[in-house]
C-alpha cells in the first residue's frame, strides 16, 4: 500500500503553552479552521502545560579577554629572521 493511503489523521495534540498561542494565532489568521484548533486543543484537554516543550539554552556570560603581556624589547640585530630552505651553491 502506498503511504498516507488509507491512513487515518490523528489530531495532533498540543504540547506547550507557547504551541497553543501560535495555534490560536492562526486561528485568527484564518490559516486554520476553527474544528482543527478545537481539536488539537480537546486533546491537550486541561493539562498544566509547560511553557515551552523545550526550553531554550541559557546563555553563558562571555569571558573578558585576557591582558596580552607587553613583548619584551629586542634590538634590532635580535628581530631578524633566520632563513631556511635549500642552501645554494
Amino acid at each position: 500500500m502506498a503511504p498516507g493511503v488509507g491512513a487515518t489523521i490523528r489530531p495532533v495534540p498540543i504540547k506547550s503553552k507557547a504551541q497553543r498561542r501560535k495555534f490560536a494565532e492562526l486561528l485568527v489568521d484564518g490559516k486554520i479552521s476553527p474544528e482543527t484548533f478545537e481539536e488539537w486543543n480537546r486533546a491537550a484537554g486541561d493539562a498544566d502545560l509547560p511553557e515551552r516543550l523545550h526550553p531554550k539554552r541559557a546563555t553563558r556570560p562571555k569571558r573578558k579577554a585576557k591582558p596580552r603581556p607587553a613583548p619584551k624589547g629586542k634590538t634590532a640585530r635580535g628581530t631578524k629572521k633566520s632563513r631556511t630552505g635549500r642552501k645554494r651553491g
